[in-house]
């Protein structure tokens, strides 16, 4: 038992201190006592006690409209920036407060708004359909995730075929295109990533890490990508704020749902390119992750046999769940959408009495809202978004997260090999990554390459379910502390 606390007080340092140091560093005039102090502030256990006031309520309200507006007029959605300020007044807030955003808003329209692609439309549109046909053909051919890069690479085709507009906005008398309402309803409200969460937690197996609780210090080990992609992005010169970059290095992560619940509320003009980020990252994990697990590791390491995990009893499985929800409520109120709907969906699967709930998240469901945000992901692989300086930066500092985490995982597990008193192969702990079960299966693939009786897949389970949590923590506390 006491092993098992300290085992939470270290994931929690983990998943709670790094990300407000690393928060304190990119945010002038901010300590890392203050980021601490305002952390707390927004635990579940602070505010039982301190319950949010009108006042708090209202400043949140207005935090939000400023970055909608700012966001809105950063995409040339001048439309949408009509519709919040009237929603806004609506709301309450007096005019003298939305005179300055409608000052900004008629500048801009004054201005005009500047596409910032790096190519011709037409010639840009012409290279997309070729990057949607080279997305199904790792797809089909090579069977990279063909689950996610089939219908992106096949949404990323059909939002760039010229005057079809099947991705467009509404005009007055039209509606906007099919993969514009996938988009909006789905992925840019966050509902698609929670109901990903709902059925991957119908699907997940938590046993190897109740087993082995000590593998779930690699997926947080994992999550240091994350954090070091967040300074990275704050120092490119003002190319992306605070907030961008907390949404950009969530990439790291390789965990897509996550990563476009984030970025729905820190960055939202920036959601399209983060969710063609990450779930591309996601797809290409077996060709990004094996040469960096060989890099860091010798051939006796990953020949490295690890001993049967013990069996994990059913009472274990369904009080694990409750025991997450619990502590996440009371420590980080901000993620419990997320892992809420991962922990129903695990609870469902392990209580044995919703057999049909269970068996319709982790199959019908899931499925329908693969195909519907892939298409949406895909459709944000329009020429004119995707082909510009920013998009580049985020796809460069994306890789740069993950590339972090899966050796951060790999050299945490090497030392926990040297530390402890039963073997660790360290290729396990690039599974830490919340691609599940990508990386897993990755693994499990290289310890076989270097012994064919090798099997290590339930081993690497425990670190890649414990990386969908502690992404899923990481946002929280991003979001704790950026918002």
């Amino acid at each position: 038992m006491r092993r098992g606390w300290l085992l939470v007080a270290v994931v929690g340092a983990l998943v709670s201190g790094v990300p407000t140091m690393a928060v304190a560093e990119a945010r002038e005039g901010i300590s890392i006592s203050e980021g601490f102090q305002k952390l707390w502030k927004e635990t579940g256990i602070y505010r039982f006690f301190n319950p949010q006031s009108a006042e708090e309520k209202e400043a949140a309200y207005r935090s939000a409209l400023a970055k909608t507006v700012d966001a809105e007029i950063a995409a040339g959605h001048f439309a949408g920036v009509v519709k919040v300020l009237g929603d806004a007044a609506a709301h309450g807030v007096p005019e003298a407060e939305l005179a300055p955003y409608r000052v900004q808003l008629a500048a801009a329209r004054e201005k005009g708004f500047k596409e910032q692609a790096l190519l011709p439309k037409g010639v840009g549109q012409f290279i997309m359909i070729f990057v949607g046909l080279g997305l199904i053909y790792l797809a089909i051919a090579k069977g990279f995730e063909p689950l996610l890069l089939l219908p992106i690479g096949f949404g990323a085709i059909l939002t760039n075929i010229p005057v079809a507009g099947i991705a467009a906005e509404p005009i007055p008398g039209q509606p906007g295109g099919f993969l514009h309402y996938f988009y909006t309803v789905g992925v840019q409200s966050g509902v698609f990533p929670l109901l990903i969460f709902l059925g991957v937690g119908a699907m997940t197996d938590f046993g190897p890490l109740l087993a082995n609780p000590k593998t779930a210090l690699l997926g947080a080990a994992a999550q240091f990508g994350i954090f070091l992609a967040l300074l990275g992005a704050v120092a490119l010169g003002g190319l992306f704020s605070l907030e961008d970059a907390a949404a950009i290095g969530i990439i790291g992560g390789a965990d897509g749902p996550t990563a476009i619940f984030l970025a729905s509320r820190l960055a939202p003009n920036l959601l399209g390119a983060i969710a063609v980020a990450a779930y591309s990252y996601m797809a290409l994990v077996p060709i990004i992750q094996p040469p960096i697990m060989k890099l860091f590791t010798t051939p006796e390491e990953r020949a490295i046999e690890m001993k049967q995990l013990r069996p994990v009893s059913k009472a274990e499985k369904i009080v694990f769940p409750l025991m997450v929800l619990v502590i996440c409520l009371l420590l980080l109120p901000s993620a419990t959408p997320l892992i809420g709907m991962l922990m129903l969906g695990n609870l469902m699967k392990e209580s044995c009495v919703v057999d049909r709930l269970s068996d319709t998240a982790q199959n019908a469901l899931i499925n329908i809202v693969t195909i519907m945000l892939g298409l949406a992901v895909g459709s944000k692989l329009a020429a004119d978004k995707f082909l510009n300086v920013q998009t580049l930066g985020i796809l460069g500092l994306g890789l740069a997260a993950f590339v972090i985490g899966t050796a951060s995982g790999v050299l945490l597990a090497k030392l926990m090999n040297k530390l402890s008193k039963d073997k660790i192969n360290p290729l396990i702990g690039s599974a830490g990554v919340s691609a599940v079960p990508m990386a897993a299966r990755v693994s499990n693939k290289v310890g076989l390459e270097a012994n064919p009786q090798n099997f290590l897949l339930m081993h690497a389970m425990g670190p890649n379910v414990a990386g969908v949590i502690g992404s899923a923590v990481a946002a929280g506390v991003l979001l704790a502390l950026v918002s």
